[in-house]
């Protein structure tokens, strides 16, 4: 976790999350309020996140239009805190992840861009190739099975805190309700559940 909680890697965290601007999440936090936040509140959090005690907030859901006349694509937005943890973890576990990955891979990856995959698709189509296969795994991270990723990360983070910390984020139940996903542990899932039930009922 020290990595993680280096000063020089917060600081970097926290400029990549201003730079992205963004809304706030459920506690209507804005980005430009995060650095006196943290001015204010930065020990506090550093010792919660050390002693494994941070619980990360729940996020907004919003609705954006799809290309698809008619169609959402829903969204959560995180806390602008939260934002910044997440962002932490990634510039640590970017090194360690991205020469694993494959060269055929675009999306989402440092120094590669739509441009680059296109420029790929010319050289296997100067190369003779003639077929493309267009797939799209339908809502792949709301159905992929999260303790199966926290294990294949554990085979190459041996930092327990730091994967207790991401399994916390990844493996608890999210219920949406009035537009925010409350994050349940699995063992309290059906009991909130439950009582979502009731108050819809009323």
């Amino acid at each position: 976790m020290g990595q993680v909680l280096r000063r020089d890697n917060l600081n970097a965290a926290y400029h990549r999350v201003k730079a992205n601007k963004g809304s706030g999440g459920v506690d209507k936090m804005s980005v430009d309020e995060l650095l006196p936040c943290l001015g204010e509140h930065r020990l506090e959090l550093l010792l919660q996140i050390r002693d494994g005690k941070y619980k990360f907030k729940p996020v907004r859901r919003v609705e954006i239009l799809k290309e698809e006349k008619g169609k959402f694509r829903k969204l959560g937005i995180p806390t602008v805190v939260d934002r910044l943890i997440q962002q932490a973890i990634t510039q640590e576990l970017t090194p360690v992840y991205e020469p694993q990955f494959s060269d055929s891979s675009f999306g989402f990856r440092p120094g590669r861009k739509a441009h680059d995959a296109l420029k790929q698709c010319k050289a296997y189509a100067d190369a003779g190739y003639v077929y493309v296969v267009d797939m799209d795994l339908e809502k792949f991270f709301d159905n992929v099975c999260q303790s199966k990723l926290v294990e294949v990360l554990s085979r190459s983070i041996k930092d327990g805190a730091v994967i207790s910390l991401i399994h916390k984020y990844l493996v608890d139940v999210c219920w949406e309700w009035k537009g925010v996903i409350y994050r349940v542990p699995r063992e309290k899932g059906l009991e909130f559940q439950q009582l979502i039930w009731v108050a819809k009922s009323n």
